[in-house]
């Protein structure tokens, strides 16, 4: 009996991670702190970015960039951000959590947003572009990026899937406004979920503390720090609670010190899958942005009968993914429906091979091997 592959599958440094998670139980401190400050250190001196600020997903980052940057340049509700459809929900519903509107735009060949349709479905009420990397993939990042210049614009960049990912040498946050990266389990830097939001605004990183701590202006581990507890504290307004925890942090530490290892495994994944499905013309290969060295969270193909090719891989044990289905395939979504093309196509097309770092080479070539069974077939 073959074993099964996953399509993504998290790998944890199993005895470091708990010597990080033991040192906060010992220390008596598992929430906001020491860790969560260690791990911002660290991942600005890795990025090279100004700011970072630890939180418990995503999801939140992206909340906070919309509503951080929607305060500070008093958009209104119902002003427009540019986006993707084809993108994790979180995505798009951060606009919405702060009543803006989502504006489709379509994707190029890197299943990135293009500049070139962006720049035709802005409005005078267009505010920000959010810009997905999806996969890992940098796609016309740079190119985005003088286009917001151009217009007035702020860039949002969701780097869900971009820890450890380049553009022309450098972490891809350079090129925005604010950055927001995922930990979540699966993520190239694996914990059980966390996030990071990053700021070239130094006012927006102090802003945004206190915003993902309830509208407290100044939280408990600050408080200790003079020596003695000091208890009283401000509320400036209703915040959320998306602060990150020391736990989550420990397991960050450990992943951020093996995440160039473990993303160059994931570019020789990517290039054994390359060199196997290159020859076989029914199958389309999701190319790399210019510049880019992509973080390679996934590893897409396209395919007119993807439907027929899961469900062969399925009945030998192997488990892709789709990432992701079309947004404006969603009720909520559904005005943007048929808006964008090429997104639509790829959607329908669209596989995740496994990728990830329990694979060994023998799994490669199971998972190729059916590939190639299925299309000859």
């Amino acid at each position: 009996m073959t074993d099964k592959i996953q399509v993504l599958t998290p790998y944890f440094r199993i005895d470091e991670t708990l010597a990080e998670i033991r040192e906060c139980l010992e220390r008596g401190w598992t929430g906001m702190g020491f860790k969560t400050e260690e791990i911002e250190k660290a991942w600005k001196d890795y990025t090279g970015l100004p700011h970072a600020h630890f939180l418990n997903s995503a999801t939140a980052a992206l909340h906070i960039a919309v509503a951080m940057l929607k305060r500070k340049y008093e958009w209104r509700d119902g002003d427009e951000i540019i986006s993707s459809p084809l993108t994790f929900v979180s995505s798009n519903h951060a606009v919405l959590y702060e009543n803006m509107s989502v504006v489709f735009a379509d994707v190029d060949h890197t299943l990135c947003l293009d500049p070139a349709d962006v720049a035709a479905k802005i409005t005078d009420r267009t505010r920000a572009v959010l810009f997905v990397g999806l996969g890992g993939n940098t796609g016309q990042l740079a190119a985005m990026a003088e286009l917001c210049r151009e217009r007035g614009l702020q860039l949002i960049l969701d780097a869900a899937h971009m820890s450890g990912c380049e553009l022309d040498g450098r972490d891809p946050g350079h090129w925005a406004d604010v950055t927001c990266y995922s930990y979540q389990a699966v993520k190239n830097m694996p914990t059980a979920d966390s996030g990071m939001v990053c700021f070239k605004d130094a006012e927006l990183d102090a802003e945004a503390r206190k915003f993902s701590w309830l509208g407290i202006n100044k939280d408990t581990f600050a408080r200790m720090q003079a020596g003695n507890y000091k208890w009283k504290y401000g509320v400036d307004y209703a915040g959320y609670k998306y602060n990150g925890n020391a736990v989550m942090a420990g397991m960050a530490l450990v992943a951020l010190k093996y995440l160039d290892e473990d993303n160059e495994r994931r570019r020789e994944i990517a290039a054994f899958y390359d060199r196997e499905l290159s020859g076989l013309n029914s199958v389309e290969r999701v190319p790399i942005g210019e510049g880019c060295t992509p973080s390679r969270h996934l590893y897409q193909i396209m395919l007119d009968d993807r439907d027929g090719l899961l469900e062969h891989l399925n009945a030998v044990d192997i488990f892709p993914g789709v990432h992701y289905r079309d947004n404006t395939e969603y009720e909520m979504y559904a005005y943007g429906h048929g808006t964008c093309p090429k997104a639509q196509r790829a959607s329908d097309r669209l596989i995740t091979l496994p990728i990830h770092l329990r694979l060994t080479d023998d799994h490669l070539a199971r998972v190729t091997d059916a590939v190639k069974a299925f299309v000859s077939a």
